[in-house]
């Protein structure tokens, strides 16, 4: 291993950002979620959130988003390692959707929790 390199933390940004983009592009998913966080973040800001409301509704878009990634990152691994049909991997696959969907229901929560009080 070697020692640290500004070049080197440059470049795995750059990696991070083409995992990010290579997200958005191949998951409706993603597009569905992030339409969402941008019609929540207006809404907020048309309701003038205090900011520890922010703070929660950072945080959740957040958790939404990195489990979409994680997600995306388990689909394509669990495609190199079987290419063909393998009921674990289907089951891993499930699992990994089904992580995203409890975030993304806990955001509806989350959501309701904070702008309720509001409306």
């Amino acid at each position: 291993m070697s020692g640290f390199s500004l070049a080197k933390r440059v470049q795995s940004f750059r990696d991070a950002g083409r995992g990010i983009v290579t997200t958005v592009r191949t998951q409706h998913n993603a597009w569905i979620h992030i339409v969402a966080a941008i019609l929540v973040v207006s809404l907020g800001l048309g309701l003038g959130l205090r900011l520890e409301d922010w703070k929660w509704l950072v945080l959740t878009i957040a958790l939404v988003c990195f489990a979409e990634t994680v997600n995306t990152a388990i689909e394509y691994l669990c495609d190199v390692v079987s290419p063909e049909h393998n009921e674990a991997v289907k089951h891993a696959k499930d699992i990994a959707a089904g992580a995203v969907l409890i975030c993304a229901i806990c955001a509806v929560i989350m959501g309701a929790l904070i702008f309720l009080p509001y409306l």
